[in-house]
């Protein structure tokens, strides 16, 4: 019998090439989204691909959607064995006096909170299987972004919620992992946002000249390494079948080394093996 993975934020991007790229690999693959009416793209990859996805309906901010959705998953395929929580959105991009209060709940609420709720979901399917939860971090969440506090925070949050639950949950037999990845290409991510340079420059107020600074040099390409989804899609299936994967897991050289502006070691080996003695008595 395959194992079964379910994917969050499945409908374009990083999460629809994971979806494809683990079909691909073997796995029986139930790809979520959010509206179902909005799947066509996916649909079509998968075809593309050759491959068959369980597309359902999955809303990471609504504990009911979240819960009927894994509920289905196992009473129709017997079993969860990898929850990969990819679900996202880039809804800011403004310093804190300028951003009004309730972009920042939402950005919380996706980022981190999804990623809360529907582990929570998914534990007790992952006990039984002794699988694993992997999760599409960020360097964001690593070293902080000028001008993207909330998605930052929220990545730092979603670190720092992992690395507290990993030796807990291996414990239970099931493995805890951070994908993080640099800046990633050719996705919709960003574009979701439905923001422009125009539109944040004007909405700046008194920081404008200290923004336009900020996205003159990203604009002059200071992130040599940025990847293809299905670059990071690759690299997120390997650790699907890695037996002993680290804590962390940097999807290219650049971000090992970005990391290292802050980490003494980018995997967090160390970090995880103190804290499993902990819990292992």
């Amino acid at each position: 019998m395959s194992r079964v993975l379910l994917v969050t934020g499945a409908s374009s991007g990083l999460g629809q090439e994971i979806a494809v790229a683990a079909a691909r690999a073997g796995y029986t693959v139930v790809a979520t989204v959010r509206d179902t009416r909005r799947a066509d793209g996916l649909r079509a990859a998968a075809d593309e691909a050759g491959v068959a996805l369980d597309v359902r309906r999955l809303d990471v901010t609504d504990e009911e959607s979240i819960e009927e959705c894994v509920t289905g998953v196992v009473a129709d395929h017997g079993r969860l064995d990898v929850l990969v929580n990819n679900a996202g959105i880039a809804n800011t991009f403004a310093t804190i006096e300028t951003c009004p209060m309730a972009t920042y709940r939402a950005n919380i609420e996706v980022n981190f909170l999804g990623v809360v709720a529907t582990t929570r979901a998914a534990l007790p399917h992952l006990r039984a299987s002794r699988g694993r939860v992997v999760t599409i971090g960020s360097t964001r969440g690593i070293v902080g972004q000028p001008f993207n506090e909330a998605y930052s925070a929220a990545k730092f949050a979603v670190e720092g919620f992992l690395e507290s639950l990993a030796p807990t949950a291996a414990a239970m037999g099931v493995t805890v992992v951070v994908v993080a990845p640099g800046p990633v290409l050719n996705t919709s991510f960003g574009a979701n946002s439905g923001v422009t340079r125009e539109s944040l420059l004007a909405e700046a107020g008194p920081y404008a000249e200290v923004l336009e600074r900020y996205l003159d040099w990203v604009a002059r390409g200071r992130w040599p390494g940025a990847q293809t989804a299905g670059e990071v899609a690759e690299v997120v299936v390997k650790t699907l079948d890695d037996p002993d994967p680290p804590f962390r897991v940097m999807t290219s050289q650049w971000g090992e080394q970005y990391a290292r502006h802050k980490l003494v070691e980018a995997d967090g080996r160390a970090v995880a093996a103190m804290t499993r003695s902990w819990v292992e008595g």
